[in-house]
């Protein structure tokens, strides 16, 4: 019913509601509410039904985006939700936490005319939101046994999205994850206010009921080794993530309040699903009543600086030593913090940490400009000489970015071959490791990316092991 759609003449570009600042940060709830029904399908109706459909292309999942659009605009919504979840494990969490800016909706046709991008995030949002309302979420039926059965490290979107494809192929499957709960950096790492626990829970506790056996609070290399995991499964799925932050190398950058932003908002999520956090009822990993300075550009950074106003920090400060345009977190969040009352400090790069008796009390800062592009193609950043400033501080968050941890050592696999980056080795085609059987997914193969990668990296892993243990001579002679 092409008269319901290329609205986006008439029609103007509009987002679900989104909670007052003043109000949302004084909670961890999701800011933005779901479209109801008649402006999903009014926003849906925008898009242009181009013929190079820019939008699928730019999706790592290749979602048929404009089909659904379609299907919502025409009110077929249950259609459209299997269409959107045919390609996604997950699509109600990549509505809320992809960076859609640069991915679906950075590549809209109508967005490069000048009409506003489709808000396709959002629709996907309120598809599978209705589909959990409605009950079209469909339980994971295994498919037929075949007898065999693979162990996948880390529960984290990709070890997710491997496990529900291969209990799909009949495969029985095993999660092993260091941490209590299902979900990785989706539980621990993401706070609430972008994506709300019960969201992830429903998603594991489906895998569970459909047959997938979790073993939380299991540390590869204590608890077994990697070699005792492939004595156990036919083959063994590496999908740890990244959790090595990196350092702030400045002096002063061993005080008392200066920490990992993981630690910080594990320590959060922990204490917001009721642990018992002894660092965060401390204050050592709490914000309130104290001078936040959180150094980084990118998504955690901003998880952090909008955590620290929640928490009732004093103030909140963002350093980083590029400019806005070089940012290389989501516009969307930078805008979302403004908002709650951070302050950002562009082109300024911390140069010292200031304390008494090894106690932060502040950070001493460089003013930058952007010089000659770099090796990644990106200005470089230069001090300018004399142009120092300092900002208080209680705690300093160190959001620096993430490397891989030790593998070999940590799973007692001095065979396992990594990059010098540190990241497991895969075959481009075959996604298998150095170790025959072993294969690996997600961030610790291709570094710290997004959750929308790490599905599709998942998914790409659990065919792939499906080949290997189907067609082996097929898989030796890649």
């Amino acid at each position: 019913m092409a008269e319901r759609m290329l609205k986006f003449t008439t029609v103007e570009r509009a987002t679900p509601p989104k909670r007052a600042a003043g109000e949302r940060a004084g909670d961890f709830h999701e800011i933005y509410a779901d479209f109801i029904d008649a402006k999903a399908r009014e926003q849906a109706s925008r898009c242009s039904q181009c013929g190079i459909p820019f939008c699928q292309t730019h999706c790592p999942l290749h979602n048929n985006i404009p089909d659904w659009l379609r299907m919502t605009a025409e009110g077929r919504l249950q259609e459209a939700y299997e269409l959107s979840q045919a390609t996604n494990s997950m699509p109600e969490i990549c509505g809320r936490i992809c960076p859609q800016d640069r991915l679906c909706e950075g590549s809209c046709t109508i967005e490069q005319s000048g009409h506003g991008t489709v808000t396709i995030g959002a629709v996907e949002r309120y598809l599978t939101d209705k589909a959990w309302e409605e009950g079209w979420v469909q339980p994971l039926v295994p498919g037929r046994p075949r007898g065999r059965s693979v162990g996948i490290i880390g529960a984290g979107p990709a070890g997710l999205a491997a496990a529900e494809r291969l209990v799909e192929m009949g495969y029985a499957v095993t999660v092993y994850d260091r941490h209590d709960r299902a979900g990785g950096l989706l539980i621990y790492g993401i706070p609430g206010f972008k994506l709300e626990k019960d969201v992830v829970m429903r998603r594991t506790q489906r895998l569970a009921d459909g047959g997938v056996e979790f073993r939380l609070n299991f540390e590869v290399g204590v608890e077994a080794s990697l070699d005792d995991l492939r004595d156990l499964h036919d083959s063994v799925l590496i999908a740890t993530g990244v959790y090595a932050a990196r350092d702030l190398v400045v002096p002063g950058a061993g005080s008392a309040g200066v920490t990992p932003a993981l630690d910080y908002l594990i320590a959060s999520n922990r204490a917001g699903l009721g642990d018992e956090v002894p660092e965060f009822v401390s204050g050592a990993l709490h914000a309130k009543d104290r001078d936040v300075v959180v150094v980084g550009g990118g998504d955690t950074a901003m998880d952090c600086v909008r955590t620290a106003v929640r928490q009732g920090a004093r103030s909140v400060t963002c350093l980083y030593r590029r400019d806005r345009a070089n940012m290389p977190g989501s516009a969307r969040e930078v805008a979302h913090a403004e908002e709650e009352g951070v302050v950002f400090e562009w082109l300024a790069a911390p140069r010292a940490v200031l304390g008494e008796a090894d106690l932060a009390t502040g950070v001493r800062a460089a003013r930058m400009r952007l010089g000659a592009p770099d090796a990644s193609g990106r200005s470089a950043p230069e001090e300018i000489e004399g142009a120092d400033f300092e900002a208080p501080a209680g705690l300093v968050i160190k959001a620096l970015g993430f490397d891989p941890e030790d593998l070999p050592a940590l799973f007692k696999a001095p065979d396992l071959a990594v990059s010098r980056w540190g990241t497991v080795k895969a075959d481009f085609r075959s996604l298998m490791t150095s170790i025959p059987g072993v294969f690996a997914a997600g961030d610790i193969a291709r570094g710290a990316s997004l959750v929308v990668w790490a599905i599709k990296d998942g998914r790409d892993a659990a065919d792939a092991i499906h080949r290997y243990l189907t067609e082996p001579a097929l898989v030796a002679a890649e």
